[in-house]
């Protein structure tokens, strides 16, 4: 008798979750700093300098990260 315990073979992710995923995570990613950064310089204060834009891509950041971090 063997005391070995036999853990079954996970299988193998679905080719969607290995290569489409990943890719449209990265083109969402993107696109929305892209959004916040453009939407951040268009009305621009005068004395905010490069505070404005820092402040909205780490705001964007943050809630990204506290809305899909269980994922």
């Amino acid at each position: 008798v063997l005391d070995m315990e036999v853990s079954p073979k996970r299988p193998r992710p679905h080719w969607y979750e290995r290569h489409a995923q990943p890719c449209l995570a990265e083109l969402l990613g993107t696109a929305l700093f892209i959004f916040t950064g453009c939407l951040a310089v268009l009305e621009d204060s005068g004395g905010t300098g490069r505070l404005q834009p820092a402040l909205a891509h780490g705001l964007a950041l943050g809630v990204t990260v506290a809305v899909l971090g269980d994922i």
